[in-house]
């Protein structure tokens, strides 16, 4: 491994912080329900922005951190675990054939989060993100006769299904990668709790003021509103 953990989580710190220089509260409608990513997470927990920060400002820390784990994980499968190595790129390569895929290549503040907004009751969408990116590609159609030729090539046979005695070697190795995983996220967490008073100065400086602003803009709004006598 080129670089350390701890160097790579300070680099995607180090990015984060001046993403949130740019940050800007949302006007749009918020989300309809709590993010797998964020709530509940030891990584927002040990950065210190479990509360009272919003969801966007955690959400692009956590997912920082994700690709730290998961280029680590990556590494370690890559170089001890041959068979689940195998596999992930045969899951690559189906993936790769999908016609449309909307959430491949967003920058790590959008990652993780729903492809399309909740539609209102009224108002429902034609189509949605998510439902093109479920289409599978067209199967090709079979050439005629008269096209055919001796070089042309043929669709891949299927593979044949793993033996028991594989099926048990490629779990031995999926437990040995959740348990490298855990040990990353271990180092991650111990890291981002070093981090913490930067991330925290940070978000005192760049969003807080928005938010009170925000609550603030809101107040003067509700003033407007008559009152029961």
């Amino acid at each position: 491994m080129d670089r350390s953990i701890e160097s790579r989580v300070n680099h995607e710190v180090e990015t984060w912080l001046r993403w949130i220089t740019r940050w800007r509260p949302a006007t749009h409608r918020g989300r309809a329900r709590l993010c797998r990513q964020c709530f509940g997470s030891p990584i927002v927990a040990s950065a210190g922005i479990a509360v009272d920060v919003p969801h966007v400002v955690q959400h692009a820390l956590s997912m920082r951190m994700k690709i730290v784990i998961d280029a680590s994980v990556d590494e370690y499968t890559e170089l001890n675990l041959p068979m689940l190595a195998h596999e992930l790129n045969l899951s690559e390569r189906r993936e790769s054939a999908q016609a449309y895929r909307p959430a491949e290549g967003l920058d790590p503040e959008f990652r993780g989060l729903d492809l399309d907004p909740q539609p209102a009751a009224d108002a429902p969408y034609l189509f949605t993100f998510s439902e093109l990116a479920d289409q599978q590609p067209p199967e090709p159609q079979p050439a005629s006769t008269q096209s055919v030729t001796p070089h042309a090539s043929k669709p891949a046979d299927p593979l044949p299904p793993l033996t028991a005695e594989e099926k048990a070697a490629l779990k031995g190795e999926m437990q040995l990668a959740d348990e490298f995983a855990t040990q990353v996220g271990l180092r991650v967490c111990a890291q981002l709790a070093h981090e913490r008073p930067r991330l925290l100065a940070a978000i005192a400086q760049y969003v807080e003021p928005q938010v009170q602003a925000l609550l603030a803009d809101l107040e003067s709004t509700l003033d407007f509103w008559p009152r029961n006598p």
